[in-house]
């Protein structure tokens, strides 16, 4: 008979007020949601009086919030983390308040990653509790595993198992991630089945189990555009909830979220600020969306897509890679000149369909647009 292994046995995460860093204070690269926005996260909890489920640090309304964005009562601004739909994020929230596990699907570039982390941040208040998915992932990384020196000296025992994250969120009630599920081989996939629905992860070494405490849950990340894609069997598929993260709707949508982005990792990176840089981040965004779409911003013009996703977060890497040009080795100006280079490579990912394309573009479209010659110029110019 199985018998549930004490919570305690299982080495528990260091929540972040206690993590332990290799990197000194403020010197992160990318510091973790819950510090990067540790006073807002404070101050919606705070202020939050609306009921909490077990464990959350906050309500859903409040988690929500801190996505969406909003002014608190006593002034102090959220600012938003996810631009688009609200009722998208609602559900996402919602799921994550009952017994079904998330499941947030889109092609690349739709913040999968990114509301994936700032949604644990602020149920749990820690998003390190990760599994990253590839191709190969182990079934260890997702149940447990074993310190061998241990387990060679004394046999099976409670000192010799290593808990992965999706462990340590069952026994401490809090939220695990799962980044790139479809990455991951079909049948290491199917070891969260048992752990979703029954809540259980068995250790039949030990003739026990670890019992899911009420406060977890899993998010996971999927999409079904790239290439080495293991489809999600259909047991697996009904343990999630399953919400799809659209490409934004407009192009002043993406534009603000780029603009957002850059700026974030611009004071991150020491970046100095580049004025006037908006103009420039929206052709940058026009051209990706007409190439994605086939089609040209004012309906006149079909055209051919080329084989990459040129997503935002695409976009947003063209723009930060012009930013650094500009501050570094150009006047300080955002100019086509800088992100030029950027877009090249992110259009032309086949060198021979891709550059086609490119060159139809330029000639047919670029070159015809009024106040665009200085960036078909540029273009040109890197793309001979």
């Amino acid at each position: 008979m199985s018998v549930s292994v004490d919570q305690t046995s299982v080495e528990p995460s260091q929540h972040h007020s206690a993590h332990t860093r290799e990197a000194a204070e403020g010197e992160a690269l990318r510091p973790h949601a819950e510090d990067a926005f540790a006073a807002e996260l404070a101050a919606l909890a705070a202020q939050d009086d609306r009921p909490r489920p077990v464990r959350w640090r906050m309500s859903p309304w409040a988690v929500a919030t801190y996505l969406l964005g909003g002014t608190l009562p006593d002034g102090t601004v959220i600012t938003p983390k996810y631009v688009g739909p609200r009722r998208i994020v609602e559900v996402a929230v919602t799921t994550l308040a009952t017994d079904r596990a998330l499941l947030l699907l889109g092609v690349p570039g739709t913040a999968k990653t990114w509301v994936s982390e700032h949604l644990a941040a602020a149920v749990s208040g820690d998003s390190t509790l990760l599994v990253q998915g590839t191709a190969g992932t182990p079934e260890e990384a997702i149940r447990y595993g074993w310190n061998y020196a241990q387990l060679l000296a004394n046999g099976p025992s409670r000192d010799a198992l290593v808990p992965s994250p999706v462990m340590r969120a069952m026994a401490e009630g809090m939220t695990a991630r799962v980044e790139e599920l479809t990455r991951i081989p079909a049948d290491v996939q199917d070891s969260l089945i048992t752990i979703l629905s029954e809540k259980t992860l068995p250790i039949p070494e030990l003739g026990s189990e670890v019992q899911a405490v009420r406060g977890f849950n899993v998010i996971a990340t999927a999409n079904d555009r790239d290439r080495g894609v293991n489809d999600l069997s259909s047991a697996l598929r009904r343990r999630f909830n399953t919400v799809v993260l659209p490409l934004p709707e407009s192009a002043d949508a993406e534009v603000d979220i780029v603009s957002r982005r850059v700026d974030q990792i611009g004071r991150s990176l020491d970046l100095p600020a580049v004025p006037d840089g908006v103009d420039e981040i929206r052709r940058v965004v026009t051209v990706f969306r007409e190439l994605r779409d086939g089609i040209t911003a004012d309906g006149r013009t079909k055209l051919k897509s080329p084989s990459g996703t040129l997503s935002t977060a695409e976009a947003i890497s063209v723009v930060t890679n012009g930013l650094a040009l500009a501050a570094h080795f150009g006047d300080g100006v955002l100019r086509a000149s800088d992100v030029a280079a950027g877009i090249l490579g992110a259009v032309v990912r086949d060198p021979a369909a891709d550059r086609v394309i490119w060159q139809e573009y330029l000639e047919a479209v670029v070159r015809e647009r009024d106040g665009w010659k200085d960036f078909y110029r540029a273009c040109r110019e890197v793309s001979a």
